[in-house]
């Protein structure tokens, strides 16, 4: 029996899949090897204790284990973000059966972390429905632009045969409106100006953000700055990076505001990211702009469509910001990831490094 024993967790420890046993109080009795390296910890300090001690509390639901064991029923999870204490986060798909052991009911988690191959396919699909709701959005803007330069000329044209002021009052209103709904729907389709680049230290554009951000006195939030300082020059339009950084960085100051965050803290990281994979096109060498806050971060419900525009978090916002952002990023054929959790959002701006020979202005 022991060696019985010996052999099923040889086998255990042998699998790539994490695998957890829980009893009925959500207490750990059984991790493999995956599990461990999972969790970053040894055997006896994971065995014996809550499962929950690991996770933050807002990530780890407690009530879906219960229930499961309560009913006997198994479920499966994909595409869940494991937020542990010690900071980390990580893409996962988690499978809980309920099984009975020594006459108790116990679940067996196995947990896979995504891979890369898998996020890359993620991307694509979100890239997909973007571009789909921007030719949307361009289609309706065509729709709505067209009528309304009809309906303004048409205002013009009858306010030179009115001769009552009170008359004129409604035709000009008629124009303002006209005018304030084309210079949304301007907004809605993003900027369109051909990226004027030039060669530029990166951390430029960071430094004049940090300025604007410490030079708000209306609300005090600690900026850090965390750079590589062997990011080579870019080759880019630093106007529009700039603008495009900006955008992010003030939706997690007024997210940091909003939320009375204790302590509140944006820092500003570059890294060197190497064999990057961008709209299916593998770059050998991108500059990673990352903007990280200790706000509430961003609900799950929001995060697929927070690029489309006019999707907001705040109830009085426009919803353009991080489109705008993202259609500058777009301009310099990069891409913007987003990984957030209660307590960290961080927005990372990957922008390909070209080389002297290969730099060409865009057509």
């Amino acid at each position: 029996m022991v060696a019985d024993r010996l052999n099923y967790e040889l086998f255990l420890n042998s699998m790539k899949t994490a695998l957890i046993l829980v009893d009925e109080t959500l207490t750990v009795s059984f991790v493999n090897d995956a599990a461990l390296n999972l969790l970053e910890t040894g055997v006896s300090q994971v065995r014996e204790r809550p499962l929950n001690d690991f996770f933050l509390p807002d990530n780890f639901n407690t009530d879906q284990f219960l229930t499961a064991l309560s009913n006997g029923e198994d479920f499966i999870e994909t595409e869940v973000q494991m937020c542990f204490r010690d900071g980390r986060s990580l893409m996962v798909d988690m499978n809980a059966n309920v099984i009975v052991a020594n006459n108790k009911h116990q679940i067996l988690i196995e947990i896979a972390p995504i891979d890369k191959q898998r996020k890359i396919t993620q991307e694509s699909q979100q890239r997909a429905q973007q571009n789909a709701a921007r030719e949307l959005i361009r289609g309706l803007a065509h729709e709505i632009k067209n009528p309304l330069g009809g309906i303004r000329g048409a205002a013009q044209l009858l306010e030179k045969e009115l001769t009552s002021p009170q008359q004129t009052e409604y035709t000009q209103m008629i124009i303002d409106q006209s005018d304030r709904l084309r210079k949304l729907v301007d907004r809605l389709l993003g900027p369109n100006a051909l990226p004027r680049k030039r060669t530029f230290n990166l951390h430029e554009i960071i430094e004049k953000i940090c300025t604007l951000i410490s030079a708000d006195q209306s609300y005090s939030i600690l900026t850090e700055r965390d750079y590589d300082p062997s990011i080579p020059d870019i080759y880019a339009d630093a106007d529009m990076l700039q603008q495009a950084v900006l955008n992010i960085t003030r939706n997690a100051s007024q997210a940091l505001k909003a939320s009375k965050t204790e302590e509140p803290s944006i820092i500003f990281r570059s890294r060197i990211e190497r064999q990057c994979v961008i709209k299916g096109v593998r770059h050998p060498l991108c500059a990673k702009i990352s903007i990280i806050d200790n706000g509430p971060g961003i609900s799950a419900e929001i995060k697929d469509t927070l690029f489309y525009p006019m999707v907001s978090t705040k109830d009085n916002g426009s919803g353009l910001g991080l489109s705008i952002a993202q259609t500058l990023t777009d301009h310099h054929n990069g891409k913007i990831d987003l990984e957030s959790f209660p307590g960290y959002t961080e927005f990372s701006l990957y922008i390909p490094i070209v080389k002297e020979s290969t730099k060409k202005e865009v057509k």
